[in-house]
């Protein structure tokens, strides 16, 4: 299954307006010291972000399975995208009563979710220019 997100520029602006799997709207921009009008996110912060939403999501979808009770649950993500390689710290807390089991067995989990694999396999980009006719 394939996966699409559109981003249309609004001319002389660094906002984009997103379009995600062709339901989902968001908007990213640069901060004002930029050149951005700071009204959403800047790209790369999207990154963390899936990833941060990616680990939550995946969790709880275990835990459902399992039918254990994880608490609150937060996943912070630092992304340092000045550091070659690129690197990810990832800050899982709960606040459910769980074994050390059980979250041994959470934290694999954890590292199982799709963004975070995709990322650790590698990616492949075939892009291409393609001018458009403007329709007057």
């Amino acid at each position: 299954m394939s996966l699409t997100a559109t981003a249309h520029s609004t001319p002389d602006k660094l906002r984009q307006d997103v379009l995600v799997a062709g339901r989902y709207r968001l908007v990213t921009d640069e901060p004002e010291e930029l050149g951005g009008e700071g009204l959403g996110p800047a790209p790369h912060e999207l990154l963390p972000a899936a990833l941060a939403a990616c680990i939550s999501t995946t969790l709880v979808r275990y835990a459902q399975t399992k039918d254990w009770d994880l608490g609150e649950l937060t996943v912070e993500v630092d992304y340092d995208h000045h550091s070659t390689p690129r690197r990810f710290e990832i800050v899982i807390g709960l606040t459910g009563e769980l074994s050390d089991e059980q979250l041994a067995r959470l934290d694999k989990v954890a590292a199982a979710c799709p963004l975070r694999r995709s990322i650790e396999a590698g990616f492949e980009f075939a892009e291409r220019l393609e001018p458009v006719a403007l329709v007057s």
